[in-house]
């Protein structure tokens, strides 16, 4: 079993410096038949690969505890092991930043080999705060066979957002030649990339349109209730401009269209004029949203209701139109209400005046 007392001890005693600290009782031979000291108990409370390994050489009777890791540069390797010496904070010193400056991809093959979770974490996240578009595509082979998930998703966002860049890599002509499965993985996840933003662009684009119906209905409204400079309420004046601009963006343009539809000869003829055909929809849409019976000052509104009462069926279409702009007014609604914080400050200042 693994000795994690002894670990946690072997840890204190070295970042002290004790003097007494126990001899190393274990040798990893590394590329190029470097030796690095090291001890059992520690290497086992890190991995359990190691503590297996360890287990085999004892019960082998194995005097001298040998370990090779080869195919690792020896530095590598060293900064591997000394992080097992130090706490999971010591990636966050100068030494721990320049050891995944130069060793975070051997350090993330490591962890992943010898199953030490919390330090393979720490190197998915400082490879994938380093990466450059130069050798993303070798960090993503890599993030494949090391199981990183997140690290995986980082490479593929930045292969999708520089790909021109990526395509001149020596990487990129590698698995063109040599992976065409991880190619064809790449494309498919761009082309989605590119449909997912596509999409998004058309959602926000119908949100946007959705929006400015609403407030063309609640300008409608207005015009048609209170009046707004050149336009008035369907029964007055209209008032005068000396109330300065209308808070309204559409106010002006809807204005000029209502005095238009009033003016215009073609309204009513079979090809009907284009602008008139805008207000008869804006006037229908009205009317799909209103919630007034008999009181609503908005012309030919009590007209479509009827309308529609006699059709009885209304085009699945044009339920969806009404029901976005519906959404859109609620939510228009629900932002133009003040925050718990406003809401504090008036409490507190009507308080004060009791």
């Amino acid at each position: 079993m693994r000795n994690s007392a002894d670990g946690n001890s072997f840890r204190r005693w070295h970042e002290a410096g004790n003097e007494f600290m126990p001899p190393a009782d274990v040798q990893i031979i590394t590329s190029g038949g470097q030796s690095i000291p090291a001890h059992s108990a520690v290497l086992a409370s890190a991995s359990p690969v190691l503590e297996k390994m360890l287990y085999r050489c004892r019960i082998s009777l194995n005097s001298q505890r040998i370990i090779h890791i080869k195919g690792v540069p020896y530095d590598a390797v060293s900064a591997f092991i000394q992080f097992f010496y130090s706490s999971s904070s010591a990636l966050s010193s100068r030494e721990g930043e320049e050891a995944m400056e130069k060793y975070g991809m051997h350090l993330l093959v490591l962890s992943h080999a010898y199953q030490v979770k919390w330090l393979k974490r720490r190197c998915e996240g400082g490879v994938a705060a380093r990466l450059r578009v130069e050798v993303v595509v070798d960090v993503l082979k890599l993030a494949k066979l090391c199981d990183a998930p997140r690290l995986y998703q980082r490479c593929m966002r930045l292969v999708a957002k520089d790909f021109a860049s990526v395509i001149q890599s020596e990487g990129w002509c590698f698995i063109r030649r040599h992976d065409p499965l991880l190619e064809k993985e790449i494309l498919h996840f761009i082309e989605d990339a590119d449909q997912r933003k596509k999409r998004w662009m058309r959602e926000m684009a119908d949100q946007e349109m959705y929006q400015q119906l609403s407030e063309a209905m609640e300008c409608l409204q207005h015009i048609c209730t209170v009046g707004c400079t050149v336009v008035g309420p369907h029964d007055g004046e209209p008032p005068s401009r000396s109330k300065g601009p209308c808070s309204f963006r559409t106010c002006e343009g809807l204005q000029l269209l209502i005095r238009h539809f009033a003016t215009c000869g073609k309204k009513l003829s079979p090809g009907g004029c284009i602008h008139c055909k805008r207000m008869w929809q804006l006037f229908q849409l009205h009317s799909s949203i209103c919630d007034q019976s008999d009181s609503c000052k908005v012309p030919l509104c009590k007209q479509f209701k009827s309308k529609m009462q006699l059709d009885g069926k209304v085009d699945k279409t044009w339920r969806l139109l009404v029901k976005k702009v519906v959404t859109a007014t609620l939510m228009s609604s629900l932002a133009k209400r003040k925050r718990p914080e406003e809401i504090q400050k008036e409490w507190l200042r009507y308080r004060g005046t009791k």
